[in-house]
């Protein structure tokens, strides 16, 4: 299974499951090896094709590093963080993710739109 690290070092993800606020974005970063990059993305899609059938799911964009980054960035819409929740700590879900190798590194973080 990925290894999942804090981005924010005082605010977890699973900390911010507990707010119950939306729309929501989730913009999950992987350090991957570049030899498993099209091994990664093979079990992202499927991943991906789970969490579409969700519900509050809204949309999702898979994002890679330039000048032969190791970084991949998934940018997923939520209705709200109660949906990603439930969505996340689905068996199904949990399966999969424990697919990915351990040697990958995920941040995941969640944000709310604000003014600018």
């Amino acid at each position: 299974m990925a290894k999942l690290q804090n981005l924010d070092p005082i605010t977890s993800m699973f900390a911010q499951f507990k707010e119950k606020t939306g729309p929501i974005v989730l913009a999950n970063t992987f350090v991957v090896p570049k030899e498993r990059t099209e091994a990664f993305l093979t079990l992202f899609r499927r991943q991906a094709e789970f969490m579409k059938t969700q519900p509050g799911f809204v949309s999702l964009q898979m994002h890679k590093g330039t000048a032969d980054s190791q970084l991949l960035m998934n940018v997923a819409v939520w209705e709200s963080t109660e949906a990603l929740a439930t969505a996340f700590g689905s068996p199904e879900f949990q399966r999969m993710a424990a697919e990915f190798p351990d040697d990958i590194v995920s941040y995941p973080h969640i944000f709310e739109q604000v003014d600018v």
